[in-house]
């Protein structure tokens, strides 16, 4: 068994149901306890918000009859083998150790943490802990995005060395969200960490960043446009970029365009979910969408599909004690772009993101960034 990971059957019982509960049942929570709902072999046994009328609403909407207003009360009081974490940042810290405190495994939902101090802290009390810990990073389980990784991975159009994620919509996120519009951070932060990942999920590790941000919305505090260009340590250069000050025509959200050049061909992921692969057989197209999930609602049909099957993922590698593909120690790298993309904005430099949170690792003291020659980025 690898470190942090843990079979279901150590605590499922004869009946091999892995018994959950999830904390925070808020705006976004909802998509987590239909996907829930939808998969065999689990059940939410559980729920806890400090909100007693969100909390009762979800439950009796879910038929979930135990409710907590207390997380410490819930873990002391049921047996379970995870608990599903869709609180705030802020949050996710103090209740990721109290679980992990109990032996009870952990999905909790992105941004990870706030700083990469309290991420790793997290992940080393799971490790202690020898549980699983997992980040809700769904965008990269998009039905489409999973077309492109396998087309990359099979070596449709040899070996990759340029690529672009873009994520541009003017679509009223705030709304369902409105605490989004007052943090000093916002798009890197809560969509772009998103991107970031799909981008190292189809090219890899990043050796160098640089990176732009600007705000638009003048109603907003955060940065609500950002550009970033990165070098892999396989040798693709990538442009990231997204912005929620976009007015298309055609409003894209929340889909992820892609574009990939190739040694022996041309990838494109265009709107609507049409994946385009050049290569010496020709030029075929076909249309990844995601399928129609009873719950879902227009427009987050890709972004439901993508917890069902995040999810799905999840309780594969319970089953068989492995480590998930977006555990918390994964994490460190995507969070380490994060903050690298701040880092470079501000200080107009190209960073180096492995040196943000590398000693963390040794337990040696923190130091300064490393900066690399513009060039290289």
């Amino acid at each position: 068994m690898e470190a942090g990971a843990m079979t279901a059957q150590a605590k499922g019982g004869k009946t091999g149901v892995v018994r959950g509960a999830l904390i925070g049942c808020g705006f976004f929570a909802r998509n987590h306890l239909n996907a829930w709902r939808d998969l065999d072999g689990v059940e939410i046994v559980a729920l806890c918000d400090a909100d007693v009328t969100r909390l009762n609403d979800a439950a009796q909407a879910f038929g979930v009859a135990k409710r907590y207003t207390d997380a410490a009360q819930m873990l002391k009081d049921e047996a379970l083998d995870f608990v599903d974490i869709a609180t705030t940042v802020a949050s996710h810290r103090p209740l990721v150790e109290l679980a992990a405190s109990h032996g009870v495994s952990v999905i909790c939902q992105k941004p990870f943490a706030s700083t990469l101090e309290d991420a790793h802290a997290m992940v080393a009390a799971c490790e202690r802990a020898n549980v699983a810990l997992m980040v809700h990073e769904n965008f990269r389980w998009q039905s489409a995005i999973r077309a492109v990784g396998d087309a990359l991975s099979a070596g449709e159009i040899g070996r990759p060395f340029w690529g672009r994620v873009s994520f541009r919509s003017a679509f009223d996120v705030f709304s369902g969200q409105p605490y989004l519009a007052q943090g000093r951070r916002f798009i890197v932060e809560d969509l772009g960490i998103h991107v970031l990942d799909i981008a190292r999920y189809l090219f890899g590790d990043v050796d160098t960043l640089s990176a732009t941000i600007a705000r638009v919305n003048p109603s907003i505090n955060g940065e609500d446009v950002a550009t970033v260009l990165m070098s892999h340590t396989a040798g693709v250069s990538s442009v990231v970029d997204c912005s929620y000050a976009s007015r298309l025509p055609h409003e894209l959200f929340p889909q992820t365009l892609v574009e990939v050049d190739g040694s022996e061909g041309t990838l494109r992921l265009f709107a609507d979910y049409r994946v385009q692969i050049h290569n010496a057989l020709g030029t075929h197209e076909r249309v990844c969408a995601p399928p129609a999930l009873h719950w879902a609602q227009s427009p987050w049909e890709a972004i439901q599909d993508s917890v069902l099957r995040i999810e799905s993922h999840w309780l594969d590698c319970l089953r068989a004690g492995r480590e998930p593909a977006t555990s918390g120690r994964d994490n460190l790298k995507t969070l380490a772009l994060v903050e690298a993309v701040y880092l470079s904005a501000k200080e107009r430099k190209t960073i180096v993101p492995d040196s943000l949170w590398s000693h963390l690792d040794s337990g040696s003291a923190p130091h300064a960034p490393q900066m690399a020659d513009r060039a290289s980025a």
